[in-house]
């Protein structure tokens, strides 16, 4: 069976195919993963240990996210309820809180950002490091270690991880992109911050 999203779609379309057949709702790591398993055409189909990649991959989605809400508002078919921990498909009628409804009538900030493309084409490296350390730090618990093993590519590794596969894989992402092979502090930086964590929960090599 062909599991790959229609590209006549747009992104919007990939991500309500999707949500509905997830009705508790999906974690942004989760529906990433599933759009670049069914080779979505509209996100990046690279490695999220390049940091541009790893926010432009957020960016798209969460953009994404915000117009699908925009559009199951109007025309009464739908609630999305927007979190990077849970991003669910409610109905109109009763499935979401007065405080979702409010939100849908004041001034959103975060909807705003995600809704202006200019963001995206005017964020550059430096202030992409920025943004992921407090990406970082919003992460808690099983949601650091998912994000980690995700910028390692070791998600869906078929070997064991073990503390000595995951100081191999770093140590093939520090000669790969440190600033002294053409790299940059920004990535090196974001993949030393994984490899902490992986280790508090994998133990050293």
């Amino acid at each position: 069976m062909n599991d790959d999203l229609d590209p006549s779609l747009d992104l919007c379309e990939h991500v309500h195919q999707l949500l509905r057949g997830a009705p508790n709702g999906m974690t942004e790591y989760d529906l990433i993963q599933q759009l670049k398993k069914r080779h979505c055409s509209h996100i990046p189909n690279q490695p999220l240990t390049d940091a541009l990649v790893l926010f432009r991959t957020h960016f798209l989605l969460f953009n994404a996210l915000y117009r699908l809400r925009e559009r199951l508002w109007a025309s009464q078919s739908g609630y999305l309820r927007i979190t990077a921990l849970d991003i669910q498909l409610l109905p109109f009628e009763g499935g979401y809180a007065q405080s979702d409804s409010l939100q849908l009538n004041a001034h959103d900030p975060l909807r705003d950002y995600y809704l202006d493309m200019s963001q995206l084409r005017d964020t550059d490296e430096h202030e992409v490091a920025r943004l992921l350390r407090s990406f970082w730090s919003c992460l808690e618990g099983g949601e650091q270690q998912q994000a980690a093993l995700a910028l390692f590519e070791l998600t869906d590794s078929p070997q064991p991880l073990t503390p000595g596969r995951i100081k191999q894989r770093y140590r093939q992402l520090v000669s790969l992109h440190h600033p002294d092979r053409g790299g940059s502090t920004e990535r090196l930086q974001s993949i030393n911050k994984a490899m902490e964590i992986l280790e508090s929960y994998y133990g050293r090599a």
